[in-house]
């Protein structure tokens, strides 16, 4: 990466930095299970752009037992046989979320939700989509750069 990084945010504001991990964690930590959540972390960071968060969740999903082959498909995942319904469910919700404002999710795009997930799991999929969102927003933004060697725990 030529650019440096504008801002290493995460030494600012320590108090809403703490209060996104957290929430990142609690839907870690949610019914969607932390493979789906870091599924979703995934896509929605390819769509923004967002290298860091790319490779940060590709790596956790690699850890969590998941076949570098498939996610390698995950843009292309409505052709790909890697991934279950419900998968392909919170994957159309993600992008159709992540599109707002330029279109808003569908009735269909709810429709095919609702077939795979409660209305606790709608909202913490919602909960995931934003908080990526945010993360993305400020690691685009402030050009923060991928890490050659990942910090521990990441």
């Amino acid at each position: 990466m030529t650019q440096a990084a504008r801002l290493n945010f995460y030494q600012h504001a320590p108090a809403n930095f703490r209060a996104m991990l957290a929430l990142s964690n609690s839907v870690k930590e949610s019914s969607l299970g932390l493979q789906l959540a870091e599924l979703v972390f995934l896509r929605v960071s390819q769509i923004n752009g967002c290298g860091v968060c790319i490779d940060m969740h590709w790596r956790a999903l690699v850890k969590e037992g998941r076949d570098p082959r498939h996610l390698n498909t995950v843009p292309a995942w409505r052709e790909s046989p890697f991934f279950s319904a419900r998968e392909r469910a919170a994957l159309n919700w993600a992008e159709a979320v992540n599109a707002i404002p330029q279109r808003e999710p569908t009735d269909a795009d709810f429709a095919q939700l609702k077939e795979h997930f409660s209305d606790n799991e709608i909202a913490e999929l919602g909960y995931a989509i934003a908080v990526i969102r945010g993360w993305n927003m400020f690691n685009v933004s402030l050009r923060m750069p991928i890490p050659e060697v990942p910090a521990p725990g990441m």
